[in-house]
């Protein structure tokens, strides 16, 4: 339990000092964060009961631009704002580092395991906000 607080408050942090190094104003800081903390909430629920590891950062993504789509009307703000900060828990940083440190120590099966668990994560974030975005196409055509 306690290392799945730390996770949360991890993401709240992290996302709110990438959002604070690119100048976003303070009083948008702790909406943005939460989009982190509740989109890496998902991400762990979701971990926990899937055992595919494509779902996960897939529903969690969605559920970041979901987050990132409602608040800009609570808040009279661009969706931007909140979209970069919630997706930023989620980027693959950590199996992008063994990919690329296996492959320059010539470990190329490590290299290659690494390499595709970082491309299956990638692609699992971008499906995720493109099903949202087209969710929202085909609803605001309809209307």
């Amino acid at each position: 339990m306690k290392e799945i607080v730390f996770q949360l408050l991890s993401a709240f942090v992290g996302s709110m000092g990438f959002a604070l190094v690119f100048g976003m104003r303070r009083r948008y800081l702790f909406a943005a964060s939460l989009g982190a903390l509740l989109g890496w909430g998902v991400y762990l629920l979701t971990e926990h009961f899937l055992t595919h590891s494509f779902l996960p950062p897939l529903l969690a993504a969605a559920f970041a631009l979901t987050y990132s789509e409602i608040m800009p009307k609570a808040l009279k703000t661009p969706a931007t704002l909140f979209v970069v900060p919630a997706i930023i828990p989620l980027v693959p940083g950590g199996s992008l580092y063994y990919t690329m440190s296996y492959a320059v120590h010539r470990d190329l099966v490590n290299a290659r395991l690494y390499g595709v668990r970082t491309l299956e994560t990638a692609l699992a974030i971008a499906a995720g906000l493109s099903f949202v975005l087209a969710v929202r196409e085909l609803r605001t055509k309809r209307q």
